[in-house]
């Protein structure tokens, strides 16, 4: 029986996620901000199969808090074998250049919360599990529109990267997951077009590379493409383009 642990368990990539597992009749442990939307997501994955569910409520930018609540994971589901990260924000780009607070903050939730716990998870993480992060494309060059965002993904990813070197002699696998654009309540105001993915195909893609345990993905694959062309633009040149 796999034992998965899902932190930012309410955002949509997540709970498709979490829906892949249940049907394989897995224990699963969920931790997220609201209380009440743990509850429904409980709830629908005991009907669709899952063998056990916990949750546990936490802001993950309450560092302190992290201990207790995986003490409380791994208590509930007698260990893991598999963690997915999957929390984050979509920050404001202008409102981050307004204000220098804003921007830290926003760092904080979608970069250092995600090291911190990522840091605690290693030292817990037996020979053979898996940490899965969702980092983002936007980690892998920055770009005006949202830089700070990016800087943040960038960090999570090259953090992940250095673990995971680090790690692999363990037998730990650590898989960092850079999504493009997925329709989610919080791109809800984006208009769409043909490289919108939805969260089931993200999800399916993420329990993929998991079983595969693959270091990195690139969700849908045909970003890796567009992430090669982009990287590889002189900043010279980048500079002058709108992105």
């Amino acid at each position: 029986m796999q034992k998965i642990l899902i932190i930012g368990a309410t955002s949509a990539i997540a709970e498709a996620v979490a829906r892949v597992y249940a049907t394989r009749a897995a224990a699963v442990f969920l931790v997220a901000r609201n209380a009440a939307r743990l509850d429904v997501i409980a709830d629908d994955l005991r009907v669709r199969g899952a063998r056990q569910v916990d949750s546990a409520v936490l802001d993950v930018n309450e560092l302190g808090a992290h201990a207790a609540v995986l003490d409380t994971a791994w208590a509930a589901l007698g260990g893991i074998d598999t963690v997915l990260i999957a929390h984050g924000t979509l920050p404001d780009q202008a409102a981050c250049d307004a204000s220098v607070d804003v921007a830290l903050q926003e760092f904080a939730t979608n970069g250092t919360s995600t090291i911190a716990l990522a840091a605690a998870l290693a030292q817990r993480l037996q020979s053979g599990s898996t940490l899965a992060v969702i980092s983002s494309v936007a980690g892998d060059r920055g770009r005006a529109s949202n830089y700070l965002y990016g800087s943040a993904k960038a960090a999570v990813s090259a953090y992940l990267s250095g673990l995971g070197q680090r790690l692999r002699a363990t037998g730990i696998n650590v898989l960092t997951i850079k999504p493009g654009f997925v329709d989610t309540p919080m791109t809800a105001a984006f208009k769409k077009g043909a490289l919108w993915a939805t969260p089931d195909k993200v999800a399916t893609g993420i329990a993929r590379a998991i079983d595969k345990r693959r270091p990195v993905a690139y969700l849908p694959g045909f970003w890796w493409a567009i992430m090669f062309v982009i990287k590889s633009i002189p900043e010279f040149v980048f500079r002058r383009i709108k992105l």
